[in-house]
């Protein structure tokens, strides 16, 4: 008998009294390496929940030895560990949840599917859907090519399966990009960001690494292009911007500057070599001072966020900039690249970029949404055009957002840390699982969200979701100062406590009003389940009340008018 014995917690009571089961045996007698090659066995799941039943068991678990033999279990084939304060452990928990799931949109079966796993993959970075195919980017910078194919079912019948097998596309990869459009019929090719190793001089042993962009046919992976760049030039982040017969490739360094060069995508698969001109940006020359952290980018515009939380924009179609901006005051055509300043009340972090309207999250976890509202996609209530960002007050702290052509998504955690998945705009096609009409605000999808899911795409036939968890990457988000609160009232003088510091009697009766306003019984229901979407609820919580709520609506219905119909 072994009986686990903490110092601080003293013997097991009535453990003197228990006759016929020997003498118990503290696991602490055991050697340190015995106990880790032990736990090392265990899911890790059984590992993380082992390591929080006391003091002694957390110092185990947490050993970096123990997630060694973990990882080698996990990965056989890694040899290095990676980087970071605890890489053992980060490259087992990297490699233990990762997964790319995905929903499609038709067909009888909307469930959400796997693909296939490469073996050789260091976690999922981020990945992109293309024309065909699906590229997943690791860790360790493998960039991995999944095809779909034809494959025997189980019943012995050939059916068409997405993201089924893998072949490794090229190493060294920093980052990958493809045409910005959300349609993926426009992505023929893949533009990839490498580090190569080039010969100094011809007829030396010697070598330097340098950075360039290679160019792959997503139908077949074949490489048709490459560009070299300068030893001395090192880049992180690719994107592209501009038709195909004049694509733009924006190239952020190492040190926030921005790069760009033109190429004529139609010509690329012409067997011969030219020089192209890599010129800095506009933003980078008038704006010298500004240290861009990262880059987003469709076909007519480009959004830069700097180090310090800034937002610059460049739009470079008129009709893009009205549905931005509400005007063309400012537009000048003669002048595309000048960045324009948004002005916004904090630090933003993270952004997404649609067609015509964008989302953008700060330090405190705010999204403000800007742009064409035609069918709901900024997700604000109505279908009135916002030229500025505007706040949508009942969603916070998202954990990725998407922008599609006319739909946006937002990966939300609830306060259990379950997740799931917000969407308004356009429901035509399915893009909105469970909301076949669309609505003006964000509401919950149909969807089985897992439960290590960071990032997200949309395209027209296919729901996709990135699982994958660094325990490097902690939450960013700030507490929000209580006078930055909106709706929070003032505090009664000589009361020194604030009356309803959260706005919640404001918002009830903002939402009254809202259902007061629909004319319908049914209208009303359906504003009363958006309702229930914006409110602070746990997961389980929003679902009773949708539930209940679907079941009045029927009963509502059926009142009066016979048997329903099945197409009721």
């Amino acid at each position: 008998m072994v009986k686990r014995s903490c110092p601080s917690c003293g013997p097991e009571p009535g453990g003197e009294e228990k006759k016929g089961r020997g003498n118990p045996i503290s696991v602490q007698l055991f050697p340190p390496e015995l106990v880790e090659h032990i736990i090392s066995f265990l899911p890790v799941r059984d590992v993380v929940a082992l390591g929080q039943t006391c003091h002694y068991f957390h110092e185990v678990c947490d050993a970096e030895g123990v997630w060694r033999r973990i990882c080698r279990k996990l990965s056989p084939r890694l040899r290095e560990q990676g980087s970071g304060v605890r890489p053992w452990k980060r490259a087992a928990i990297l490699n233990y949840t990762k997964g790319l799931y995905f929903q499609a949109f038709g067909g009888r079966r909307r469930c959400l599917n796997k693909s296939v796993a490469p073996l050789l993959a260091h976690g999922y970075r981020r990945f992109l859907p293309t024309k065909d195919h699906i590229f997943i980017l690791d860790y360790a910078g493998t960039l991995f090519f999944l095809k779909n194919a034809l494959v025997s079912s189980t019943l012995g019948q050939i059916q068409w399966k997405r993201a089924c097998r893998y072949v490794v596309l090229c190493r060294g990869a920093k980052d990958f990009a493809s045409d910005p459009r959300c349609d993926t019929v426009y992505r023929k090719y893949l533009y990839v960001l490498a580090t190569r190793e080039q010969l100094e001089v011809v007829g030396t042993t010697g070598s330097r690494v340098c950075d360039c962009v290679e160019v792959y046919l997503q139908s077949s992976g074949q490489r048709v292009f490459k560009m070299t760049f300068h030893h001395s030039m090192s880049f992180k982040q690719i994107v592209l911007v501009g038709q195909e017969t004049q694509r733009a490739l924006l190239l952020l360094t190492e040190e926030g500057k921005i790069y760009s060069l033109v190429v004529n995508e139609t010509q690329l698969d012409q067997p011969r070599s030219y020089t192209v001109q890599l010129a800095l940006r506009k933003v980078s020359r008038c704006l010298p001072h500004l240290r861009v952290a990262c880059m987003a980018s469709n076909q007519s515009s480009t959004l830069y966020i700097t180090d310090e939380g800034g937002v610059y924009f460049e739009v470079h179609t008129p009709g893009v900039y009205r549905d931005l901006f509400g005007t063309l005051q400012a537009f000048d055509p003669l002048d595309q690249q000048m960045p324009l300043a948004l002005s916004l009340p904090a630090k933003i972090l993270f952004c997404a970029l649609g067609y015509n309207h964008l989302g953008l999250v700060d330090e405190f976890g705010r999204i403000f949404m800007q742009g064409n509202n035609r069918y709901g996609q900024l997700g604000t209530g109505d279908k009135m055009d916002r030229g500025e960002p505007t706040q949508v007050y009942y969603l916070q702290h998202p954990i990725a957002l998407w922008c599609g052509l006319n739909h946006s998504l937002v990966l939300s955690q609830g306060l259990d840390f379950s997740k799931e998945l917000l969407g308004c705009g356009c429901g035509a096609g399915g893009r909105l699982p469970g909301w076949p009409k669309g609505s003006a605000s964000f509401v919950k999808l149909h969807v089985k969200v897992p439960l290590c899911a960071c990032s997200l795409c949309s395209t027209r036939e296919c729901l996709y979701m990135l699982s994958s968890h660094d325990i490097e990457q902690h939450p960013a988000y700030r507490d929000l100062p209580a006078s930055k609160v909106v709706g929070t009232p003032e505090p009664s003088p000589g009361s020194g406590v604030l009356q309803d510091p959260g706005g919640t009697a404001w918002a009830c009766k903002e939402y009254l009003s809202q259902i007061y306003s629909c004319s319908t019984l049914q209208d009303r229901m359906e504003k009363m389940k958006e309702i229930v979407g914006w409110m602070p609820l746990l997961a389980a919580q929003k679902d009773f009340f949708w539930e209940a709520l679907d079941m009045l609506q029927k009963a509502a219905g059926g009142v009066g008018q016979g048997p329903p119909t099945p197409e009721s």
